[in-house]
């Protein structure tokens, strides 16, 4: 065999795979250019659908946690309670004519008849109370508050109290100290807790303390809880879930240092008025305005014959001893015995005696 037929024969496997590779690219170029079925979009629709939604769910933002100052919180409820202060001390005013100790009698009922008022155009009707208006506090039921989607921006969105928290709030906030306060003084006024009394009613008595004892640790334990998260000022708060939160994002605590700089100027001031007084001499700083007064020029222009007490010409007329201004004798006896050092009403001069007017001996001392 010759190379020609070597070589020929060499070639043909390589000419044959290229003729089999272009054939099937004609044959894929002339599928790829037909059209795609009528449906086609549906079904890739169908295909991507689930992963663009497992997409978006991973990609969601995260909760936007919110801390609200806890001095805030403290200021509201203190607020509220001098609030109600002065709402009670305004209605006391009311019956000051009536007789004494009547509303003694009637102080239970009248607390729980303020804290019902300010619950009721307050909380009832979806606003916050007095004492967290001023601190841009409301509650929001922490149950329903969304923390986490489109619609959150600030993380204080969320509803107000529902219906079934208001009056829940109303029963245990006021009708809860009204009921405890009047078992306090009903079991103070039977005097439960004696040991001569039936075992029936010291059993209630120990059942009443214990009672008070178990709410005081909860109240401690919510306290401690509140001081570490800032959530639920109270155990109300914390049964209710209804949360404090600031009514306006954008809004700052106000605090206003004019009332209490005030306060401590006037402090000062006072105690250094009671400091100083007992060390100034009255009658000298009388003596130095003297001049200045136009009652004492009036005076000075008028007759000196006249008493200086009381203006008249005297009936019995006594003189002062050493500077010789005339006196009535009633005027100038109960000035000497009311003052120990009485000084003379025209010239400031200490009185040493007394002596009745154009006598030259006789001398009457003055005490």
């Amino acid at each position: 065999m010759d190379k020609g037929t070597l070589a020929s024969t060499s070639r043909s496997p390589s000419s044959s795979s290229s003729s089999s590779y272009s054939s099937s690219a004609s044959s894929s170029h002339t599928r790829s250019m037909d059209p795609p079925p009528e449906n086609a979009w549906t079904d890739a629709y169908r295909m991507s659908f689930p992963r663009w939604k497992s997409f978006c769910e991973s990609t969601q933002l995260p909760a936007i946690s919110i801390s609200v100052s806890k001095v805030n919180q403290f200021d509201a409820a203190r607020l509220d309670v001098e609030m109600s202060g002065m709402l009670k001390e305004q209605l006391v005013k009311v019956f000051s004519l009536m007789k004494p100790g009547f509303l003694f009698q009637y102080e239970a009922e009248l607390d729980m008849f303020l804290e019902f008022l300010i619950w009721r155009f307050s909380i009832w009707v979806d606003k916050p109370t007095p004492g967290n208006a001023l601190m841009n506090l409301r509650y929001r039921d922490e149950r329903r508050a969304a923390t986490a989607g489109q619609d959150v921006r600030t993380g204080l969105e969320g509803p107000g109290l529902s219906m079934p928290q208001k009056v829940w709030y109303c029963i245990a906030n006021t009708g809860g100290q009204y009921i405890w306060a009047r078992l306090q003084s009903f079991s103070a006024f039977r005097r439960w807790g004696d040991s001569e009394q039936r075992p029936l009613a010291r059993r209630i008595w120990v059942l009443l303390q214990r009672a008070e004892g178990l709410y005081k640790a909860m109240a401690f334990s919510n306290l401690l809880l509140f001081l570490y998260s800032g959530r639920y000022r109270t155990l109300i708060e914390r049964i209710l879930k209804a949360r404090l939160v600031y009514g306006s994002p954008n809004m700052n605590r106000a605090v206003s240092f004019e009332y209490m700089n005030r306060q401590l100027v006037w402090n000062e001031f006072s105690e250094m008025l009671l400091l100083l007084l007992p060390l100034l001499n009255s009658s000298s700083i009388k003596k130095f305005l003297l001049p200045f007064s136009k009652d004492k020029l009036s005076r000075s222009s008028g007759d000196e014959s006249e008493c200086p007490i009381c203006h008249t010409n005297p009936t019995i007329p006594f003189v002062a001893l050493p500077c010789q201004h005339r006196y009535c004798y009633y005027c100038l006896r109960t000035r000497c015995t009311s003052v120990s050092s009485y000084r003379c009403a025209r010239c400031n001069e200490p009185v040493a005696a007394i002596q009745r007017h154009g006598a030259g001996e006789n001398k009457a001392p003055r005490n």
